[in-house]
């Protein structure tokens, strides 16, 4: 299950004996996922176990604010808008000038520079519309990841 034995951050007893010839022992373990910058150990509270013969284990999880997006630029699949986007994106690697690339960076200058062509043409294409749990997951996987986390969240919100 990927899982791995966590180390406590403080290593003292998980149980505490009522009895004097019995020995405090560690006998709560913890399993975390291995290799996580997230979650990689555990605390002991001996101090919180009151009246109990046994300690508070924890773990501090940190959760990370995430901007959700609500809206996404996309394109018909087989529509006109489709067909020309293709066809100038094409007319752009046609156009395309290579004939000087004669260092790094010429070569980073020239990829820029379709990059920005290709997100250009794409905005000229596409249209923006709201995500939807209607909307169609065809486009490709970075779509589907995203929709998928907004199924998500409009689920906890409700």
């Amino acid at each position: 299950m990927d899982l791995c034995l966590s180390k406590s951050t403080n290593q003292v007893p998980t149980r505490y004996s009522d009895n004097i010839e019995d020995s405090d022992s560690i006998i709560d373990l913890m399993f975390l996922r291995p290799n996580s910058l997230k979650i990689d150990n555990h605390t002991i509270y001996p101090e919180w176990r009151y009246l109990l013969n046994h300690t508070l284990l924890t773990v501090s999880i940190s959760i990370d604010k995430e901007h959700i997006s609500t809206k996404r630029h996309i394109i018909i699949k087989n529509s006109k808008e489709e067909n020309s986007f293709v066809a100038e994106l094409i007319d752009n690697f046609r156009r395309l000038d290579t004939r000087n690339i004669s260092s790094k960076i010429a070569l980073d200058q020239i990829i820029q520079k379709v990059a920005d062509k290709t997100d250009s043409i794409w905005f000229k294409h596409s249209k923006l519309v709201n995500i939807t749990k209607h909307l169609k997951t065809w486009w490709n996987k970075d779509y589907q990841t995203k929709l998928a986390k907004y199924k998500t969240t409009k689920q906890v919100k409700n």
